[in-house]
């Protein structure tokens, strides 16, 4: 076939594939006239952020037709972004325009091969939050997290209080799973289970061969080896903001404004009376008779409080703000961290570029909704494990995610690491998968603060990764055992294998030995996108707490936050789950509405 007649093909499939892109956009878009041009100076209810938790606040109190809802969102509406649904393109919009690209500080005792040691924090900018970036994974954490929750202060908060707001939301469309008693089959989020590899059959074999049973990890019991769970829908990636703002945005009572920076809470005589927010260039005020609810995320809602005179005296009396609160807003910062184990195996098990770039592939996507482009960034199959036996059974402190993707350049630059340090570890060479030990519950905390008083200059974040000395050992133990697993029959079948390259800044160490990989971690740190805690929820008397059980600020009257950030302690599992059941459980506080 010469030139001309291969371009002829080319156009006419690039035709075929705008005109299915459009139909398959089609079928589940909305029109960009719902969203709010003209917004009133008084509603009853002001939400500051749309993303995983806002979005779902904003649809349930908008349900009571006799309030008025404002949302305001700083970054863009998510309305006719057919790209933004295709699951395996999610790393694509990191350092994109939906993107908050917030880098954490220097760490001292990890991240050693990222660039000027620093951890990159992608967080959605856009209708949606950072359940528009995420992997699309859907799991709850275990049910003991929320036990210590309660236990601590948090009353109200305990697994068999919060598991009916969990099944609220679902709705699971997985056949085996639509009798389980921890699952519904009535709420916005659809869930399902995806797998474009072979290898998830064998990940679960081989989990059999160590004596871990195939089990559902937002069911009974967490601990053992399983297919992710994702809000996938039809090939697309299932949204809050699809899932339960767009539902709700014909409510004449709802109003939705976008590219609305909120910089300040606005306060008299300890309450709060509204909220000042930039928009096309002016500033803006508007009123809340009920409340302000911040939504804006582990980072921002601690910064906007902050910048509002609500935080540590100290802190905010160096940079000349008004104390309206002395709460410790920034405390208490934790983040899931893992590593990266590169294994090669004999078998073709991941997904290639050449194949992800196909038209097969792309056609087989738009036409059937199938195929390679409906994975969640490859990350297909988990476990959880116990790096312990002397650790209770069913708590796991190890999650493994396991990635068909075959790593590159371009991952390497999503996750700031030196180019000269993954040039030297040569992974592109062989077929295989990659594994990620994450620590579950990390004993190292951080902060986040104020760089200035300008609402415009990202906050300082300082994870503190690895500080905790006891953070950096049960890594070890992930790592070693994961090495037991590459033993089983199962894996050796497949030819599956470390990668033998010895990381350039651990050359000092002897190959393999506990030195090794405690350097190889330190080196290889990075984040799983799960801040949480920096407005710990608690009781009102500990002087660790900025919320209430409530979820109202301590010391301001009209104000809560409903986000991340409340969380006392990390779940034992990713976190976009979570932040959606702390949402419709405090529309249910809210409206005085006592359960599900």
């Amino acid at each position: 076939m010469g030139f001309a007649a291969v371009t002829v093909v080319l156009v006419v499939i690039v035709v075929v594939v705008a005109v299915i892109l459009q139909l398959f956009n089609a079928a589940d878009s909305r029109k960009p006239d719902k969203l709010t041009t003209h917004f009133n100076q008084t509603y009853d209810y002001i939400i500051v952020g749309a993303g995983s938790s806002g979005s779902v606040l904003a649809a349930r109190l908008s349900e009571d037709a006799g309030v008025r809802v404002l949302i305001l969102e700083a970054g863009d509406d998510d309305c006719n972004k057919p790209l933004l649904d295709i699951p395996l393109a999610a790393i694509t919009f990191q350092h994109s325009n939906i993107d908050w690209d917030y880098y954490t500080t220097s760490q001292k005792h990890a991240c050693g091969a990222s660039k000027d040691k620093k951890s990159f924090w992608p967080r959605g900018k856009i209708l949606g939050g950072s359940s528009q970036l995420n992997f699309m994974l859907y799991i709850r954490g275990n049910h003991h997290d929320y036990d210590k929750w309660e236990a601590s202060g948090c009353k109200g908060w305990g697994y068999d209080d919060v598991l009916p707001y969990f099944k609220k939301s679902e709705d699971i469309q997985v056949e085996s799973l639509k009798t389980s008693d921890y699952h519904g089959q009535n709420g916005n989020l659809k869930v399902t289970v995806t797998q474009t590899s072979s290898l998830v059959d064998k990940w679960l074999e081989a989990g059999q061969d160590l004596g871990y049973e195939t089990t559902d990890p937002n069911g009974k019991n967490q601990e053992g080896f399983t297919r992710v769970q994702t809000t996938i829908v039809n090939g697309k990636r299932w949204s809050t903001s699809k899932a339960f703002l767009w539902p709700a945005m014909d409510r004449e009572n709802l109003h939705v404004v976008v590219n609305a920076h909120v910089t300040k809470v606005l306060i008299k005589d300890k309450q709060a009376t509204g909220v000042q927010f930039f928009k096309d260039g002016h500033s803006h005020t508007v009123e809340a008779t009920r409340e302000v609810i911040l939504s804006a995320g582990a980072i921002g809602s601690p910064h906007i409080l902050m910048l509002s005179g609500i935080g540590p005296r100290k802190h905010l009396e160096e940079l000349k703000i008004d104390v309206e609160a002395d709460l410790p807003v920034g405390d208490n910062l934790q983040d899931h961290i893992l590593t990266i184990l590169r294994t090669n195996t004999d078998q073709l098990v991941s997904i290639r570029p050449e194949v992800i770039n196909s038209t097969q592939t792309v056609l087989e996507y738009f036409l059937f909704s199938k195929g390679y482009l409906t994975s969640p960034m490859g990350v297909e199959c988990l476990a959880f494990v116990r790096t312990d036996p002397a650790i209770e059974e069913g708590n796991p402190d190890m999650q493994f995610h396991v990635s068909v993707m075959r790593l590159s350049q371009d991952l390497a630059n999503h996750l700031n690491l030196e180019l000269e340090v993954y040039r030297k570890l040569k992974w592109l060479n062989e077929d295989g998968f990659a594994a990620y030990p994450t620590l579950l519950r990390p004993k190292s905390k951080g902060t986040i603060r104020l760089n200035s008083t300008d609402p415009f200059h990202y906050p300082i974040i300082d994870p503190n990764y690895l500080s905790h000395p006891e953070d950096l050992l049960t890594l070890l133990k992930g790592v070693r055992k994961y090495q037991k697993l590459l033993t089983t029959n199962t894996m050796r079948k497949m030819g599956a294998r470390l990668h033998p390259i010895v990381h350039p800044l651990c050359t000092d160490h002897v190959a393999d030995s506990d030195q090794y990989w405690t350097c190889f971690i330190r080196a290889m740190t990075f984040t799983v996108y799960h801040p949480v805690g920096t407005c710990k929820m608690g009781a009102a008397e500990d002087p660790t707490t900025v919320v209430d059980p409530h979820l109202k600020v301590k010391g301001i009257s009209g104000l809560r936050v409903v986000d991340a950030s409340i969380m006392p302690t990390i779940i034992s599992g990713n976190t976009n789950a979570p932040c959606i059941m702390i949402a419709e459980k405090a529309a249910d506080m809210i409206r005085g509405i006592k359960t599900v």
